[in-house]
């Protein structure tokens, strides 16, 4: 099957998503049955540049995943949620990450599909895992949650972590002061577990502790700009 720059397809398998024509850098991944549009421009006999449909993200995949692709019957169309319909699905959320965390698992940058998870990557699968969309990256999440206050903080909330410039890591809060995320060995743990708000007394959850920077609440699901 010949593809056509700016046509939407949908993934036959699931796929990984480079930083480069070069295929160098995972940026994130496309579980099969998620729509991607191809770049109108094409530099690279190589490889394919590519958007995700479902939250706008762009990267490169190999020239040979092409041919898992086959043409949208229909393009993608956002499921509207708002608080109301999201609120009684966050124990899905919640016992999707228990689940992630109990399956063998190591951190990995560009990670959506499991077992091996970024920190946004595995917030964005729970979420996706009940049909609410978030956007990639945990400083995208962060701008698209609603800010709340610590007091004010609900089980199925993201709780974001970085530096006063800029946010770096993202959590799913869990109630009793807990949260469940996957860290990088930099951290101090290489993999999914749940750390402490308040329990200081784990240096991963010190460690965290020291880069809070605030709660949200995702009170809608992701629609992306194209199909606004």
């Amino acid at each position: 099957m010949a593809l056509a720059p700016g046509r939407e397809y949908v993934c036959g398998e699931a796929l990984n998503l480079y930083k480069t024509p070069e295929l160098e850098g995972l940026v994130t991944q496309a579980a099969a049955g998620r729509h991607l549009r191809l770049d109108p421009v094409q530099p690279s006999s190589a490889a394919w540049a590519v958007t995700l449909c479902e939250d706008d993200y762009p990267g490169w995949i190999g020239a040979a995943a092409g041919s898992t692709l086959r043409p949208a019957e229909q393009p993608y169309h956002p499921v509207a949620l708002d608080r109301q319909a999201i609120a009684p699905l966050l124990p899905q959320v919640i016992a999707f990450a228990h689940r992630a965390m109990a399956t063998p698992n190591t951190y990995l940058w560009g990670g959506t599909l499991g077992p091996n998870y970024d920190c946004s990557g595995l917030m964005q699968a729970a979420f996706a895992s009940t049909g609410i969309r978030l956007p990639r990256d945990s400083y995208q999440q962060e701008a698209f949650t609603q800010p709340i206050a610590w007091d004010d903080l609900e089980p199925g909330d993201l709780i974001f972590f970085g530096t006063p410039e800029r946010t770096k890591h993202v959590a799913l809060y869990l109630g009793g002061g807990q949260y469940i995320h996957s860290s990088g060995v930099d951290q101090g743990r290489n993999g999914i577990g749940i750390d402490s708000l308040t329990d200081l007394a784990h240096p991963v959850s010190a460690a965290y502790h020291r880069q809070l920077r605030r709660a949200g609440r995702v009170v809608a699901s992701y629609c992306p700009a194209a199909v606004v």
